[in-house]
């Protein structure tokens, strides 16, 4: 079993294989809008910027599981994002990470690298195999995450 085999629902509504993303190395996050790591959206769309053209991809799952910090319906996610933070990057519909009801991906995501997701913006890399190689907190700024994003990159 990899990412790959997991269908995700994009923001818009529509179903999204993951295999669609086979051969990219990732960066899986949980997001929130109004966080005080809010912030890191810039960090994450500079990695994008930087890394996009050499097969990378960040996938972006809003989530209103932590203090109710991602308030709102997609379009006002996807808008507030991209107009404040400029990102570009695919965004999908808001989930929960932990508990009974939890995404199946991020079910999937805590068994690889174990762990209950404690805040928003805890993001996990994978490989271009769809293997589960890397997980970093929610304090761990998108730019601290470069040397691991080239090493798979380079692979």
């Amino acid at each position: 079993m990899s990412v790959y085999d997991f269908t995700v629902t994009d923001n818009k509504g529509n179903s999204v294989p993951l295999k669609e993303y086979e051969g990219k190395v990732l960066l899986i996050v949980n997001t929130a809008t109004r966080c005080g790591l809010t912030p890191q959206y810039e960090g994450l769309e500079a990695l994008y910027e930087k890394y996009r053209d050499r097969g990378f991809e960040i996938l972006d799952f809003p989530c209103n599981q932590f203090a109710f910090q991602a308030p709102g319906d997609a379009e006002k996610i996807d808008s507030f994002c991209k107009l404040k933070y400029g990102t570009k990057f695919p965004r999908f519909a808001k989930i929960k990470v932990n508990g009974s009801d939890a995404d199946p991906l991020y079910v999937y995501l805590k068994e690889q690298k174990p762990g209950r997701i404690g805040w928003n913006f805890a993001k996990f890399l994978i490989d271009r195999k769809g293997n589960v190689v890397g997980r970093f907190a929610p304090t761990d700024k998108p730019m601290t995450l470069e040397e691991a994003i080239e090493t798979e990159l380079e692979k």
